[in-house]
């Protein structure tokens, strides 16, 4: 029976790493005799371990120094892979929404997990929120070792298995996962995380060296599970806010990668007689990684089937919402609606990027991406606005009613004023993510038009 009382735990793994030791040494000393080899060193051992991705396949693009993206990411345990063992998890929170749409994209991420030597994927609030049947299926279809301790079905049944052993170069490392019980759902029972991993310990038999536990909890409930488990070596998780770097809670390393899929949890663990010891840091997966081929390829067989399904705005979960209140009429005219009367603010619009953003998506291949239509184009789910490629030719570009709304009712009746105050949409796309710098003087002098400086 695998119990883990520390004192215990240290004893089992010495006793475990001085058997491969003493197995190793016999080996290479037969064939020495045999054949006049030197012996062989076992690679340092890594431990990889995303978390939070958010359905963030790649960077959005629309500025430099963007981080994240499983090119990168892809980039970055291949280089580790090159002289390290490596053991690659995630802690959970890799889908972005529970659209048709954040569903395909969702599973092209764990599609690119599995291309990079996935072990081991961690039930988050993203994954649960997707439901027990849905992940039944896509577990199958994509072949995603998904584990949680904590997270069963109507039934009671876990909804994957408790943990996964990974092993390399003799060594043995359980990854065990659980949710916080705030995500439980009518469908979903979510029990006490440190509960199920004493449990878990308590009930496995199988000989381990490591032990990883992989929680989706906010920092505290994360650091107070740390605390409350010297059982256990590391407790990595998400979602954090911001990453959380390595720190020794008591025996127990606590660490967290959150944010988009930006960073990456890097554990070193270490031989030291016959203990292991572990060290960690943060990795930000920024522009100086190169892209991966493999990832590369998943990317694009991804856009290659959006663009055969072309989904509609209103299948995305992105699809925009008119004000409440609204008489009925608001529908979108189109810019070329206004020109008829505003002609040299429309001729400002021309010489704009605005004009031209859904260019700048052709141009990288993503038009066909509907996380990226949503800020290049007219209205997105709108009444009359951009709804798909193939049907919204005329809607694509930042036109005027994307910043002052459907204006069919002004078109017919310029009395009655365009919807929006113009000045309070462009945080919409123009965010602290596409937009770290925005600043409203400074954006609105390069597409200053009209004569109420407010943009309304």
């Amino acid at each position: 029976m695998f119990t883990r009382p520390l004192s215990r735990s240290l004893a089992q793994r010495a006793h475990r790493k001085m058997a491969l030791r003493l197995a190793l040494g016999v080996a290479c000393v037969a064939l020495v005799v045999e054949s006049g080899c030197s012996p062989t060193a076992v690679a340092p051992l890594v431990i990889l371990i995303s978390g939070d991705t958010a359905g963030w396949i790649v960077p959005c693009g629309c500025t430099s120094n963007q981080s994240g993206g499983l090119l990168r990411r892809g980039s970055y345990v291949a280089d580790q892979a090159v002289e390290n063992d490596v053991i690659l998890a995630d802690s959970g929170g890799a889908a972005g929404g529970t659209s048709e749409y954040q569903r395909w994209k969702f599973q092209a991420i764990l599609s690119g997990e599995m291309a990079m030597g996935l072990d081991a994927h961690n039930i988050g609030a993203a994954e649960a929120a997707l439901g027990a049947e849905y992940l039944k299926e896509v577990g199958g279809d994509t072949k995603v070792p998904f584990i949680s301790a904590n997270v069963r079905d109507g039934e009671g049944k876990l909804l994957a298995p408790a943990y996964k052993i990974a092993a390399r170069g003799g060594r043995r490392v359980m990854l065990i996962g659980v949710l916080d019980p705030k995500f439980a759902s009518g469908e979903l029972q979510v029990s006490d995380p440190q509960e199920a991993i004493l449990a878990t310990l308590s009930e496995s038999e199988e000989e381990v060296d490591t032990v990883v536990v992989l929680a989706y909890l906010p920092e505290d409930a994360l650091r107070t599970l740390a605390e409350a488990l010297p059982e256990v070596d590391a407790v990595v998780g998400g979602p954090t806010g911001q990453t959380v770097p390595p720190t020794m809670v008591g025996p127990t390393l606590l660490t967290s990668a959150t944010n988009k899929g930006k960073f990456l949890v890097h554990i070193d663990v270490a031989e030291a007689g016959s203990e292991s010891t572990l060290s960690g840091k943060i990795i930000e997966i920024g522009e100086d990684l190169e892209d991966d081929q493999k990832q590369t390829t998943n990317l694009q067989q991804f856009y290659a089937r959006l663009a055969e399904r072309d989904f509609a705005a209103d299948e995305t979960g992105f699809a925009q919402k008119l004000p409440a209140g609204l008489p009925v009429g608001y529908g979108v005219a189109g810019t070329a609606s206004c020109q008829k009367c505003h002609e040299d603010d429309c001729q400002q619009w021309e010489e704009s990027t605005h004009a031209h953003a859904w260019q700048t998506l052709v141009d990288k291949a993503s038009h066909v991406d509907p996380d990226c239509q949503r800020c290049h184009t007219t209205s997105y789910g709108l009444p009359d606005g951009f709804r798909s490629i193939a049907t919204g030719a005329a809607r694509q570009n930042v036109g005027c009613e994307s910043c002052h709304g459907p204006s069919q009712a002004h078109v017919d009746n310029t009395k009655v004023r365009t919807p929006f105050v113009a000045a309070e949409q462009c945080i919409v796309c123009h965010d602290r993510e596409n937009s770290p710098e925005f600043e409203y003087d400074e954006y609105w002098s390069q597409i200053e038009h009209g004569t109420n400086a407010s943009g309304d």
